[in-house]
């Protein structure tokens, strides 16, 4: 009897293996992958500008190379390209962090040989005209929201992987749902991530393959909403995948990009991490 909608994922014509150098940037999605990564001694940068969610945001991340205007609110100054975590009461403290942040992402981004982009969310917001990565709780009347287009997302990134000929790009769409944005606006949203990335990998490769030479798409997404369509699998405040959710996805990331031989060193570098990590009861 079949009780699942299995998600055929195509085969990988590349592999991603402990050579490998690996940037991660993206929504938390990109975090709970990251932490699998880094639990196998894999060479990963997670997400050096912490937790981004719209294609635009993460594209300008790649981008900066220099501290940007720091605003004050609340008693802390923010840079809006970045994450709260960032965020100091003192400038000067901020300013150091956000500038080790953008050295280690132009480092990670220059010297990786994959880079893993994981969109969360087409709906932006805007404050005097420009896209922010993160409002740090400024007055909702500071900002316009409004959702990228398709064209947008696909104009922002096609030159920049461009320029990176010879990288490995792997998309995909983060299965967290923004139920904050609405269920139908959020479907909305997904739906626009998936149709910029289609487009971005079939420009690569004028067939209807979506696994391209130097561009692939992942589909956690479609795991979710298909193999995994119950709320057992969803943490707590049913929306973020749980921690037997983010397993899952992640044997079927290594099925898909790793080799056998180093499947069989993931399982022992976890076990490495394990007994490194354990804490002993007395």
């Amino acid at each position: 009897m079949k009780l699942q909608t299995i998600v055929d994922i195509p085969a990988s014509p590349w592999k991603i293996g402990y050579e490998d150098k690996i940037l991660m940037i993206g929504s938390c999605f990109s975090d709970e992958i990251g932490e699998q990564m880094q639990q196998r001694y894999l060479n990963v940068t997670c997400n050096p500008f912490g937790t981004l969610y719209n294609p635009l945001s993460i594209a300008q991340a790649l981008a900066i190379t220099d501290v940007p205007e720091l605003i004050e609110q609340e008693g802390l100054w923010h840079a809006m390209s970045h994450h709260g975590s960032f965020s100091r009461a003192d400038k000067n403290e901020a300013e150091v962090v956000i500038r080790t942040s953008i050295e280690t992402m132009q480092k990670a981004l220059n010297e990786a040989t994959v880079i893993i982009v994981t969109f969360g969310t087409a709906w932006v917001y805007e404050k005097d005209g420009e896209i922010v990565g993160n409002c740090h709780k400024l007055p909702e009347s500071c900002f316009t929201r409004r959702r990228l287009s398709v064209d947008e997302i696909v104009s922002a990134w096609q030159p920049i992987i461009a320029r990176y000929p010879d990288k490995h790009w792997l998309f995909t769409v983060s299965p967290i749902r923004h139920i904050r944005d609405g269920l139908h606006e959020n479907q909305l949203s997904k739906a626009t991530l998936l149709q910029a990335i289609d487009q971005l990998i079939k420009s690569n490769n004028q067939s209807s393959n979506r696994q391209s030479s130097n561009r692939q798409y992942f589909e956690a997404l479609e795991i979710m909403l298909d193999e995994l369509r119950d709320y057992r699998f969803y943490a707590d405040d049913l929306v973020h995948p749980s921690s037997l959710a983010v397993n899952y996805i992640w044997e079927r990331f290594v099925d898909t990009f790793c080799t056998p031989q180093t499947k069989n060193e993931l399982v022992l570098q976890h076990k490495r991490w394990k007994h490194e990590h354990h804490l002993p009861l007395h």
